[in-house]
C-alpha cells in the first residue's frame, strides 16, 4: 500500500509485500522473484528475446524489463532519459531515492556524478588494489583453516561471504568486527526488500546512524591524525569547499551494499560452478594461468546485478510507450547471455577469448570497483584452488540462490 507522511509529502510504500501469485505471462507479469527466474533465469531471458524483448510488469509498480544487449547498452548510455536517480529495484518511495535519502555517485546524473566518481579514483585505482591484493590473500587463508579443516564447508556462507565484507569494511575504515551487521543490511536492502520494504527501511536507518557516527567522528580528529582511508580521503578532498555529510553518506552506502552482495556473489557463483562441473575445476588446476580469463568467463555467465533506471519523461523505446516516472530494469545478466553478441552465449566457456561483458555496467556508471572484485574473485578462487583439494558439492538439494536485485548462491555445501 501507499502513504503519506505528515512531514513534506513524502509518500512511501510500507508492509510486507504481498503475495502477487505465480506470473502468469512473463511478457506482461514478469516477477524477478519468481522461483523458476531465480534458479534458471537463462530459459526466461531466452523466451523473452524470441518473444517480447522488453517485457512489462505492473505488478509492484510499472517498470519495463530489456534482455537484449543492444537494448541494455542503449538505455545506459541515454542518462537524460533514462536517470540513475533511482537505481532501487524495489523502492519504497513513489518517489526517486535521492529526493529522499543520501545518495551516493552512483545515483546521480552528470555534472554531480563526474566529479564524485573522480573522487574515488585513487582509492580503487591499480596502486591501491595491489596493496590490498596480499590481504586479501591472508583473508582467504584464514577463512579455509577456520572452515574447511575436516574436509567441508559451505563455500558460500564460510567464505565468499567473508572476502569482500572484510576488505571494503578495511578500505572504509570500519570495524571488521562489525561484518555481521553490514551484511544484514545488505540481506535487508538488496535481498529481502522485495517481499518485506519496512526491514529495507530500517536496515538503511541503521547504516546512515552508523555512518554519521563514522563521519563526525573523523571530522572531529585533526588534519594528520585521522586514519588513512576512504572516509578521510574524502572528508580531506581538495574540492573548494567541503563535501557534505550527505554526500558521504551516500558513498559509504554505495561502497558498502555493492562491494559485498556482488562480489559474495561472483565467488560463491564461481565456487558452485567448479563444485559442478569437475572438468572445468580440473582444467584451472592443471592450467592456473587460465584465471584471469575464467574470471572474466564467471563474471559473464554468472553476471549477479540487476539495476534500475528512472524514466525522466514520456517516452518512447524500441516501441514501447514508457511513461515518466516508470522503472527500467538493467537486466545485465540477460544481455551477457545474448546470442547476437557471444557465440554459444549459454555455455560457460573457461578460455572465452571474445568476451565483452558488462557485468559491471555499461555507460558513466560502469562499476567504479571493478578491478577490486576482479582481485578478489581471482584471489579467492587461486587460494580456494591451492589449498582444498577437489571439491564437488555434498548435498546439492541444500543449495539456494537468491534472486530480485543481485542474484547468487547463499549455500553451497561441499565436501572433499
Amino acid at each position: 500500500m501507499t502513504d503519506t507522511t505528515p512531514n513534506g509529502g513524502l509518500r512511501f510504500r510500507s508492509g510486507v509485500e504481498q503475495d502477487h501469485g505465480p506470473v502468469g505471462d512473463w511478457a506482461t507479469d514478469f516477477d524477478l522473484m519468481d522461483p523458476d527466474y531465480v534458479v534458471h533465469p537463462e530459459r526466461r531471458w531466452a523466451e523473452q528475446r524470441e518473444r517480447c524483448p522488453i517485457a512489462f510488469t505492473d505488478r509492484r509498480q510499472r517498470t519495463w524489463l530489456p534482455v537484449r544487449y543492444e537494448d541494455l547498452s542503449d538505455i545506459a548510455h541515454d542518462t537524460d532519459r533514462f536517470s540513475s536517480r533511482d537505481i532501487i529495484v524495489a523502492s519504497p518511495f513513489d518517489q526517486p531515492i535521492n529526493d529522499v535519502l543520501p545518495v551516493p555517485p552512483i545515483s546521480s546524473d552528470p555534472p554531480v556524478h563526474t566529479w564524485a566518481r573522480r573522487l574515488l579514483l585513487p582509492a580503487f585505482g591499480p596502486t591501491a588494489i595491489d596493496e590490498m591484493t596480499p590481504i586479501t590473500g591472508e583473508l582467504a587463508h584464514q577463512l579455509i583453516d577456520e572452515h574447511f579443516s575436516d574436509g567441508r564447508g559451505d563455500a558460500a556462507s564460510d567464505y565468499a561471504r567473508h572476502i569482500p565484507v572484510r576488505i571494503i569494511a578495511q578500505m572504509l575504515g570500519v570495524a571488521v568486527e562489525d561484518e555481521e551487521r553490514f551484511t544484514s543490511w545488505v540481506v535487508r536492502t538488496l535481498q529481502n526488500g522485495f517481499q518485506n520494504i519496512d526491514g529495507a527501511m530500517d536496515a538503511l536507518g541503521e547504516m546512515t546512524l552508523y555512518f554519521m557516527d563514522a563521519v563526525a567522528e573523523r571530522r572531529a580528529m585533526a588534519p594528520g591524525t585521522r586514519p588513512d582511508d576512504i572516509i578521510t580521503m574524502l572528508i580531506e578532498a581538495e574540492t573548494g569547499e567541503p563535501i557534505s555529510d550527505q554526500h558521504l553518506l551516500g558513498t559509504c552506502f554505495l561502497l558498502l551494499v555493492a562491494g559485498i552482495d556482488t562480489t559474495w556473489s561472483n565467488i560463491g557463483s564461481a565456487l558452485w560452478h567448479l563444485a559442478t562441473h569437475p572438468e572445468d575445476q580440473q582444467r584451472l588446476r592443471d592450467e592456473p594461468e587460465l584465471m584471469p580469463t575464467a574470471v572474466e568467463e564467471f563474471l559473464r555467465f554468472y553476471s549477479p546485478v540487476t539495476m534500475a533506471r528512472y524514466v525522466t519523461e514520456d517516452t518512447e523505446f524500441k516501441g514501447c510507450p514508457m511513461r515518466e516516472g516508470d522503472k527500467v530494469l538493467m537486466a545485465f545478466p540477460a544481455g551477457n547471455h545474448d546470442p547476437g553478441l557471444f557465440e554459444d552465449a549459454d555455455r560457460f566457456v573457461i578460455d572465452r577469448q571474445r568476451n565483452r561483458h558488462f557485468a559491471f555496467g555499461s555507460g558513466i556508471h560502469r562499476c567504479l570497483g571493478s578491478n577490486l572484485a576482479r582481485m578478489e574473485i581471482r584471489v579467492a578462487l587461486t587460494t580456494f584452488l591451492q589449498r582444498v583439494p577437489t571439491f564437488r558439492l555434498s548435498d546439492p538439494d541444500a543449495v539456494t540462490w537468491t534472486g530480485g536485485q543481485v542474484r547468487g548462491p547463499r549455500c553451497v555445501p561441499i565436501s572433499f
